[in-house]
């Protein structure tokens, strides 16, 4: 027994710590001097009146983006001149916060990958029940970096909140499988059910997300519809997951 906790540790640690020793992710530098610019993956709004919604991710700060990654859904209105984010910040109190800001930035010196994009009228359809999920978030007050809830958490629970804003979040978005009070739910892509038993144990599966197994609020699993391998830390080893929606990023 004693030996089968140390190899599920050594299983669980071991992508975290390749992060951290090969350099990925940067633990030396002030947070005001890590690059905070464009990804290039929003259209801008001078250039598309279309509503927009997606939904990035991305390492979080220092030592703690060897574990997890940072998610926020960004928003435009049809016609709007600017973007509105809404994410969970571990700091403010309440914990979810709306600003006008760059949807596509990196986040303190690591590069966001998109997880979502909508456009047009599907985007306008599902916006003002986004905005409206996200006032009921039940975490507003409270916050815990692992194993949730946390920004991982919001994200997720928005997700299942509104039906047709499907995400197919990363294996390393720690806190995505904290249910609240709920032990069973369906996963945020919609495309499957998972079971958690208050975020630190639990079993997933899912058409997009694949299969995955929850050990100590750490995922570990495999995506069979887009092959690939998933790590704690490291994230994906294969083909890219599917970026949910309808807009130019979105494979089958």
């Amino acid at each position: 027994m004693f030996l089968l906790v140390l190899m599920t540790l050594a299983l669980l640690l071991v992508g975290p710590v390749w992060m951290l020793a090969s350099g990925v992710i940067v633990t030396d530098a002030h947070w005001s001097t890590l690059d905070r610019s464009s990804s290039g993956l929003a259209p801008p709004p001078e250039h598309s009146a279309d509503a927009v919604i997606q939904v990035y991710a991305a390492h979080t700060y220092n030592w703690r983006g060897a574990f997890g990654v940072h998610p926020w859904i960004a928003i435009k209105e049809e016609g709007a001149s600017h973007y509105h984010i809404y994410q969970v910040m571990s700091w403010r109190r309440p914990t979810v916060v709306a600003a006008e800001d760059m949807p596509d930035r990196a986040w303190y010196g690591n590069t966001p990958s998109l997880l979502a994009d909508y456009r047009g009228e599907d985007a306008a359809a599902l916006i003002p029940v986004i905005e409206e999920a996200i006032t009921r978030y039940p975490s507003a007050e409270r916050y815990q970096i692992w194993p949730g809830p946390n920004s991982n958490t919001f994200v997720a629970w928005v997700a299942r909140e509104v039906e047709g804003f499907d995400v197919t979040l990363p294996v390393t978005a720690v806190g995505k499988d904290y249910l609240f009070d709920s032990l069973f739910a369906p996963v945020p892509s919609g495309t499957g059910y998972q079971l958690s038993l208050g975020g630190m144990v639990g079993l997933l599966v899912a058409l997009e997300e694949g299969i995955e197994i929850n050990l100590l609020g750490l995922a570990i699993g495999i995506d069979i519809k887009h092959p690939a391998l998933k790590l704690p830390g490291v994230g994906r080893l294969g083909m890219p997951a599917n970026v949910l929606g309808n807009g130019p990023f979105e494979k089958q």
